[in-house]
């Protein structure tokens, strides 16, 4: 018997082997020549990819070099770029205070989306606010799993949530990728994991609404996905590696 609300996901068909493969993906990338000298542009490009992608799975699709000129001036575009850019700003606060870092990602995300009043204000909603005291509760030292599998509750709990009027994903996504970077998983940001969600949109969304139904097999398909998208991410790292190298 165990008193952490997440272990049983580990018992699901294959979720422990796929998050040990995703580690070991991730492990890999890191070990890029790049990763020495260039670390920093590194990180930037991958925050930069995150970012597009994040927004395109907000329905603000853009081309990257486009996004990389300063020529998109699509709020929820700009909103994705703030929201990776805080970041790193954000992971002390984060396992201390989680809905507080909340709300400040959807004052980041939502601003010139939603009415100035709404930002970094959850609805009123009282199933959603009981809910999200209990993932607060997971993130403030709830659970052991590892970070991958948090990462992934807490994102497709805040996706079907929907806490915050506008473009509520682009908080989940960043509050995703502030759990592997709070916990030391990934601290500088370098698993370009929304690439690997945009890469397998169709997937994501579908495995998105099984997690709703939170039935094992439900939880299980989203799982799956999210191990998937971290392997693509790791991939994607090594590529801006070598692009960092090339130039």
């Amino acid at each position: 018997m165990t008193d952490d609300p997440l272990a049983p996901l580990l018992t699901l068909a294959d979720i422990t082997p796929a998050v040990e493969r995703a580690r070991e993906r991730f492990d890999q990338a890191l070990r890029h020549r790049a990763l020495r000298r260039h670390g920093g542009q590194v990180a930037a490009e991958v925050s930069l990819r995150s970012a597009v992608a994040s927004a395109a799975l907000e329905g603000a699709a853009h081309e990257r070099e486009e996004v990389r000129a300063g020529t998109v001036t699509d709020p929820v575009l700009q909103g994705a770029l703030r929201v990776a850019g805080a970041l790193p700003g954000l992971t002390d606060l984060w396992p201390k205070a989680p809905r507080q870092a909340l709300a400040k990602l959807h004052v980041l995300a939502a601003r010139d989306v939603v009415a100035e009043a709404d930002l970094g204000r959850p609805v009123n909603d009282g199933l959603v606010a009981a809910r999200m005291a209990g993932l607060a509760a997971l993130v403030a030292g709830g659970t052991k799993v590892p970070p991958l599998v948090l990462a992934a509750v807490v994102h497709g709990e805040l996706l079907n949530l929907r806490p915050f009027a506008g473009p509520s994903g682009l908080v989940a996504r960043g509050a995703a990728r502030l759990v592997l970077m709070s916990s030391g998983f990934d601290p500088r940001g370098l698993l370009a994991v929304d690439v690997g969600h945009r890469e397998r949109e169709p997937e994501y969304v579908g495995s998105a609404g099984a997690f709703a139904t939170g039935t094992p097999d439900g939880l299980r398909s989203w799982l799956r996905h999210c191990m998937a998208a971290v392997e693509v991410g790791a991939d994607e790292l090594a590529v801006v590696g070598d692009e960092v190298l090339a130039a």
